[in-house]
């Protein structure tokens, strides 16, 4: 979203006399903070939470694409509701459900509560950070807002690098609903600064919002997710149920082309869709929030499920990761002004392509810093393409339609992480079958290599004190384990291939991107 642009039109004045822009600016950043922490601060505790509501740890990772898929859905239209209700209301009806159901998360008795109050809390925080970059916008004079927003692009970025060792930590030493619980009182108080500060802004009521479109790419969306997440589990096409969700989810999109066709007030412009320099962007954010989103998950996954580590462990993987990320954005904004944005996104995916690369030499013996290494690696691409992606994605566009631009980048992100959580749940789960069958092959009782396997084995656990008979049946364990071991962390160097595969995809459609004119306004996105 441009600095100078946000929903609905306002003036410095927006803020009650007396009260600093600077105050303002902090609240609302807190407020984002909030809501980004929460796209990453459950993903170390995935474990926890499976293990205490008695689930699979697929179905736990519901507890991630849910909220990310509710954000998706709620952004499409909170230029609407901003105006038409106030945007200091909205704001605090945002966040007043944000704060409720984070509360109500860490109260959750079983998994499909948890994701009913998940995906309130994805529809409270999908609309918070959008508004707030509005009211920052007024609060501001025009030649202070590049220095607000920096501040608020600091919060923003430092929150998914915060998330994940706060979120194992909480784990570790107090409880996997902390990581929601602690959302309360920091919300209340949140509340409270925002309704003293911030002047509300007159409410346009002519506003009209194209219903029957936020309807179907909802339903699009909410099914597409349904068959992504439950696929695997249901033998996907073998399931009538999964066939049932995927003609409603296809159903949706046709029946969304006609009816957008010719509508002023569309929430999918497709004529902006239509467009190569748009839908390159839009197509190379999907891919950039899969990568995101599905390393946020499936690192921490991995090193605490193969490599041992606990979930504070687990989250100090990621975090240095998040410094780099926030060190790399400033880098990335003076490039940005001299370097054409199709090159540094094409340059970032392929950092991010030899990120996933590098992942897929997992081994047994690697340690803590191969990861945080590997990680660190991501983060230098990562804003090598979001912060550019906001100046090429502009290009062309109307001014009056930045905001609707903004939403669909923001739904791409949110949606293509969902994308990416359910396509490595998937790869992840498929391929240590294929393995686990593969290794069983050679692990049969009329091999040498298994009776010299089973003998040395038996004579260790029976030297340890076990009879024969319990050594043998330690051997025979010992042996399944290590195929199981050995299945899935092959399955997750399966995993980064995948993830490697679609960051190089969004290199070519990066270079179709046209050259812009450097130097322009400055855009931010969440």
């Amino acid at each position: 979203m441009s600095i100078n642009e946000g929903i609905g039109t306002g003036s410095a004045a927006t803020a009650i006399k007396g009260a600093s822009p600077w105050l303002i600016a902090i609240v609302v950043a807190l407020a984002a903070f909030m809501e980004v922490l929460d796209t990453t601060i459950a993903n170390v505790a995935l474990n926890y939470i499976a293990g205490g509501l008695g689930v699979s740890e697929d179905e736990a990772s519901w507890v991630v694409t849910t909220y990310l898929v509710a954000n998706a859905i709620i952004v499409t239209a909170t230029s609407f509701l901003a105006n038409r209700f106030g945007r200091k209301t909205f704001f605090l009806i945002c966040l007043g459900l944000f704060t409720v159901s984070s509360v109500l998360c860490g109260m959750a008795w079983n998994l499909q509560s948890l994701l009913l109050f998940r995906v309130l809390q994805g529809f409270g925080g999908g609309g918070m950070v959008p508004v707030a970059q509005s009211i920052l916008a007024d609060s501001f004079p025009p030649a202070k807002r590049g220095q607000a927003f920096a501040l608020f692009g600091v919060a923003v970025v430092v929150a998914p690098a915060v998330g994940p060792t706060l979120g194992g930590w909480l784990s570790d030493n107090v409880s996997w609903q902390s990581c929601f619980l602690i959302n309360g009182p920091v919300g209340v108080i949140s509340m409270l600064l925002v309704f003293m500060l911030v002047k509300e802004v007159r409410p346009d009521r002519s506003v009209r919002l194209d219903w029957g479109g936020f309807i179907l790419v909802a339903t699009f969306l909410g099914a597409l997710e349904f068959v992504l997440d439950r696929g695997q589990q249901d033998d996907w096409f073998g399931s009538n149920v999964i066939i049932t969700f995927t003609c409603i989810s296809a159903l949706a999109v046709l029946l969304l082309i006609p009816w957008e066709a010719g509508r002023r007030n569309a929430v999918v412009d497709l004529r902006m869709m239509a467009t190569r320099q748009f839908a390159s962007c839009f197509l190379v954010m999907l891919a950039t929030g899969a990568i995101l989103l599905a390393t946020t998950q499936f690192l921490p996954q991995l090193v605490q499920g193969d490599f041992g580590y606990t979930a504070t462990w687990a989250g100090l993987v990621l975090s240095p990761g998040g410094v780099v990320t926030l060190v790399m954005m400033f880098v990335t904004g003076q490039l940005s002004s001299r370097v054409q944005p199709k090159y540094l996104i094409a340059i970032g995916a392929t950092v991010i392509a030899a990120s996933m690369y590098v992942m897929t030499n997992i081994n047994p013996d690697m340690g803590f810093w191969f990861f945080v290494k590997a990680r660190m690696l991501t983060s230098v691409g990562l804003p090598l393409i979001f912060v550019p992606i906001m100046a090429a994605s502009y290009d062309g566009i109307p001014q009056h339609k930045t905001d609707l631009a903004s939403a669909l980048l923001n739904a791409a992100r949110n949606t293509g992480g969902s994308i990416g959580v359910s396509l490595a749940s998937n790869v992840l789960a498929h391929r240590a079958q294929f393995h686990q069958s593969s290794l069983a092959a050679y692990a049969i009782p009329s091999g040498i290599s298994y009776q010299q396997t089973m003998q040395q084995l038996t004579h260790y656990f029976a030297a340890q004190g076990s009879s024969i008979a319990q050594a043998q049946q330690q051997a025979i364990a010992w042996i399944g384990q290590q195929v199981q071991a050995q299945a899935s962390l092959l399955a997750y160097i399966d995993v980064f291939w995948t993830l490697m595969l679609v960051s190089a995809a969004a290199i070519p459609l990066a270079l179709l991107l046209r050259k812009v004119k450097l130097g322009g306004a400055v855009h931010v996105g969440h």
